[in-house]
């Protein structure tokens, strides 16, 4: 079937019009939408339907009749197979192009905003980036590490990541090493690396079945510290049960300090810390600078990224759920900073109408706000609002309520903080 791209949506797929009176498409009129993985805006293809449903259809590019002046050759060996990344066929200027317009369309379709104000792009170096890079790992019937396969749950064997750090790829490369050995011990299922901001060192995190070894975990995991000096230590988890979950081993050192152009951070295993190595310093400066007053608050603040920059502020009160970030945010914070370990919704509940922040600073997870916490945010009347989002969609949502009680954008920044995917990062500074 003879399909034509019309534009890239979220997720990384192309879209299409199926012709209309096809076999495949009930609609009639206009043609059924059809998502296609790995093309570009403008081009025509030859696809194969692999998912008919009422309202969609998916398909597969069999062959690239005419295509984008963007169109380049993937430099990654699993490109298309691995389903980490979904824009290396496209030049690192148009996945820009393609961000912006998506974050646009989004603000537009969803929260019904016209943006008066441009977009600003800050770009990333496009490879080797990543801080921090998660291993699914088998050990039967043979040795295997990477990533999952492309919209499924089954293993891809990847021996490098491009887009992780150099250090990050020696760890891989250390694992596999290890594995072939015969050394990676039965329970093992993930290895998670977190290298610090000069590359130097290598924080590493086990994930281990329940039934795994605990001397057997500990005894590899000295070996792998002694084989590789750059390793200051490893946190060996066991997958969590009733929704706890277990510590089985540490051995050498508990976290890594992340040295930025200002500051030290110190993000302990488990802790969430942003994964672009190059743009740290420029997102923070985006959220925190041109701002002052006498109290800033940071909600779901982490180990303290914004919080600790928030420097022109007298007060700075942080809200994070996670006990482990709350233990970091704790050393991190300044000395006219304050901790307080709560779900951002019961924090706001139990404070609207007392708390007079001059700035508050929201950083969900991909899932936003969500309605209640949306309207509790508006409710603190805080003259300033600076939301910084990984997902579009949510975000547009979340500012539908915000913008109904009196907020206006005044910028809006795309930080590329995840260079060959689809994953967005913005930033959105609002004011009332």
């Amino acid at each position: 079937m003879l399909l034509n791209i019309e534009k890239l949506v979220y997720g990384g797929d192309g879209l299409a019009r199926l012709p209309a009176g096809s076999p495949s498409d009930e609609e009639g009129g206009r043609g059924k939408a059809v998502f296609v993985p790995r093309v570009l805006a403008g081009e025509n293809i030859e696809a194969i339907i692999t998912e008919s449903k009422s309202g969609f259809a998916r398909a597969n590019a069999d062959k690239i009749v005419k295509p984008s002046p963007h169109r380049v050759e993937p430099p990654c060996p699993y490109f298309s197979r691995c389903g980490g990344c979904h824009y290396q066929h496209a030049t690192y200027e148009h996945q820009l192009e393609i961000k912006t317009e998506i974050l646009r369309e989004n603000l537009r379709r969803i929260a019904k905003l016209e943006l008066e104000c441009e977009i600003q792009v800050h770009p990333s170096p496009p490879w080797n980036y990543r801080n921090r890079s998660r291993l699914q790992v088998r050990t039967h019937p043979e040795f295997a590490a990477g990533y999952f396969k492309f919209a499924s749950h089954e293993l891809l064997a990847v021996e490098e990541c491009p887009i992780s750090s150099p250090l990050i790829n020696h760890g891989i490369a250390a694992l596999w090493r290890a594995g072939r050995a015969g050394k990676v011990v039965d329970g093992v299922r993930e290895v998670e690396f977190f290298a610090n901001a000069d590359d130097t060192k290598l924080l590493l995190e086990f994930l281990c079945a329940p039934e795994a070894r605990r001397a057997a975990v500990r005894a590899w995991t000295e070996e792998l510290c002694a084989s590789m000096p750059e390793i200051v230590g490893i946190a060996a988890f066991r997958e969590p049960q009733k929704g706890v979950q277990e510590p089985l081993v540490a051995v050498g050192g508990s976290d890594l300090s992340y040295q930025t152009k200002t500051r030290a951070y110190r993000v302990s295993a488990g802790a969430f810390f942003q994964t672009n190595r190059f743009l740290i310093d420029e997102l923070v400066s985006i959220v925190t600078t041109g701002s002052s007053g006498d109290l800033a608050l940071d909600l779901y603040a982490g180990v303290g990224l914004f919080s600790t920059a928030l420097t022109a502020f007298r007060h700075i009160v942080s809200v994070e759920s996670s006990q482990t970030a709350v233990n970091d945010l704790q050393y991190n914070l300044p000395v006219n900073g304050k901790a307080v370990r709560a779900e951002t919704e019961r924090y706001l509940t139990e404070h609207t109408g007392r708390e007079h922040a001059d700035l508050v600073v929201v950083d969900p997870p991909r899932s936003g706000l969500g309605d209640s916490v949306a309207r509790a945010l508006a409710s603190l009347s805080a003259p300033r609002v600076t939301y910084v989002s990984c997902d579009p969609a949510t975000l547009a949502r979340d500012l539908v309520p915000l913008n109904a009680a009196g907020y206006r954008v005044e910028e809006v920044h795309l930080v590329d903080l995840f260079p060959q995917t689809y994953h967005l990062e913005s930033v959105v500074q609002l004011v009332r």
